[in-house]
């Protein structure tokens, strides 16, 4: 796996904000997850594919620290950055910034156990342990 670190563009929907237009705060996990999927992707891998495989990934733990509000229709980027991979669980941190300023909205981080179908633990594949 050859990038550590991926960035997406998140623009918030109307559906995901408050009626003062401010993001409500159960939407990042969701953002999260979606930067990992794109973090994948990235390196040529679709998370639909691991599955096939038999190898999932379950959310075993997951901070968030909201910094400052994110608004409806503003252009967001999400970085996703593989912290750390062990044998049966890999670690990502997050960072939520606004677009052009980089102005810090949001941080986060989620530590992922790798399991099979029947979610039982299982190694992490390979590839995921050449992360630099």
């Amino acid at each position: 796996m050859a990038e550590r670190e991926h960035t997406i563009t998140v623009v918030p929907r109307y559906c995901e904000t408050d009626q003062a237009g401010v993001v409500h705060h159960s939407v990042y996990p969701i953002w999260f997850e979606m930067g990992r999927t794109e973090w994948l992707r990235a390196a040529g891998v679709a998370y639909s594919q691991l599955e096939n495989e038999g190898v999932y990934f379950v959310v075993f733990q997951l901070t968030i620290k909201y910094h400052r509000p994110a608004y409806y229709d503003e252009p967001l980027d999400l970085t996703t950055t593989c912290t750390k991979v062990s044998s049966a669980r890999v670690e990502h941190a997050y960072r939520l910034c606004r677009r052009p300023t980089g102005l810090l909205l949001a941080e986060g981080a989620t530590v992922l156990a790798c399991v099979d179908a029947a979610g039982r633990p299982r190694r992490v594949p390979d590839f995921l342990h050449e992360t630099p």
